[in-house]
């Protein structure tokens, strides 16, 4: 890679950086408003309505605890590229730590809200929400978990490799 191509590719994960930044403080922000403060300023005030239904809401947002955890990890890797960082550990780890949040996420998102949901409301509803976008995390969430074992893998065989050099 060109100077001029790798000050640009570091520049672009930079800025790739500080939007995965904003992203998560964006919507963390509001999503903490919403589902928490906003209804604890309520029940301060005495209106009891919204706290009745803070618990069930708490639970159908708690996937995106996850969701947004990989793309913080993935503003991390950025940030690290932009520094000049070695690409393959650096990708080994983001590939592990995305892939682990959005299965995370996908499993929770499938089983653990809807049976969840289950328990606080008495039964009703199925053992499963068959969300298709929820599935299609986790999976993809799996596969960037394997993948960054391989990268993790070819990184140390290439290390022996180089060492026998």
């Amino acid at each position: 890679m060109t100077p001029s191509r790798s000050t640009a590719f570091r520049r672009m994960c930079a800025q790739y950086r500080w939007l995965a930044v904003f992203m998560v403080a964006s919507v963390g922000g509001l999503l903490l408003f919403v589902h928490l403060i906003f209804p604890l300023i309520l029940a301060l005030r005495g209106e009891t309505g919204p706290l009745a239904r803070w618990l069930p809401e708490v639970i159908w947002v708690s996937p995106t605890a996850f969701y947004l955890f990989a793309v913080w990890s993935i503003g991390a890797a950025m940030g690290q590229l932009a520094k000049g960082r070695l690409i393959q550990p650096i990708l080994s780890d983001a590939l592990r730590r995305v892939g682990l949040a959005l299965g995370f996420g996908g499993l929770l998102s499938v089983f653990g809200v809807t049976n969840l949901m289950r328990l606080i409301e008495g039964g009703r509803g199925g053992w499963a929400y068959f969300d298709v976008a929820g599935m299609t995390l986790g999976m993809i969430g799996g596969a960037l978990f394997l993948l960054g074992r391989v990268v993790d893998h070819a990184g140390r065989v290439q290390a022996e490799l180089d060492a026998m050099i």
